[in-house]
């Protein structure tokens, strides 16, 4: 099942708190945000095909898209917002998986704390977090999140750039070889004419030749004509 037509960006919600993500999703959906939730980073990954269904299948709470579907080919993701305090995989080790990863490495992801831990802070923006909210989130912090989401796609269009040019440099060359192959078929069949056009022309020659030549050598022209005079006696 994919992403519904009217939502421009998928966000992927992670925290272990129900309140708290309930109220993410609420204010995701509030900004025009279509929402997948998940309780741990662990379904978190498995959402996004990282890993293995080793904890059984996963409980992902979405507006549009089934709880049965927990494959990352079946909905794009487009940033990843997770509560950094979740018990066996922390925030900061989901934000470290996907950094790692280096298919997932470009989507944006925000920490977010209900803790103020400035060394906690600095560290996660080191490694990769775009931005890192203090709780309770607010709706002007989910409008903090448009920018990243249009960088992150206009980084997306770049990188299919080279390989959209290489496929229309590519394109061209089928045709192209085609033409000269059907160029050359065509050069072969007209060497073909004009060499039977030469065979016969000298077949004819030799036609004509030989009737000159039997022609002359006719008795009729050979025998000595009489006709019409008088032998002298």
């Amino acid at each position: 099942m994919g992403i519904a037509a009217e939502a421009q960006f998928h966000v992927l919600a992670v925290d272990d708190s129900v309140i708290d993500r309930k109220m993410i999703e609420r204010l995701l959906k509030v900004s025009s945000f279509q929402v997948t939730t998940v309780d741990s980073g662990s379904k978190a990954l498995e959402f996004l095909g990282l890993m293995g269904d080793v904890h059984g299948n996963p409980t992902i709470q979405s507006s549009s898209v089934s709880s049965h579907v927990h494959h990352h080919q079946e909905v794009e993701v487009n940033l990843i917002i997770t509560d950094y305090c979740m018990p066996g995989m922390t925030g900061y080790d989901l934000l470290k998986k996907i950094k790692e990863s280096s298919s997932l490495k470009d989507i944006p992801v925000v920490i977010m704390s209900s803790e103020n831990v400035p060394s906690r802070i600095n560290r996660c923006l080191e490694d990769g977090a775009e931005e890192f909210f203090l709780k309770p989130v607010r709706l002007s912090d989910v409008n903090r999140l448009k920018p990243h989401l249009l960088k992150s796609k206009f980084k997306a269009q770049q990188q299919q750039l080279p390989q959209q040019e290489e496929l229309e440099q590519k394109e061209p060359d089928q045709p192209q070889q085609k033409q000269q192959q059907q160029q050359e078929k065509e050069e072969e069949e007209m060497e073909s004419i004009e060499q039977k056009v030469d065979e016969q022309e000298q077949a004819v020659q030799s036609s004509v030749k030989r009737k000159i030549v039997e022609e002359s050598l006719s008795p009729e022209r050979t025998r000595p004509r009489y006709s019409g005079l008088t032998m002298a006696t």
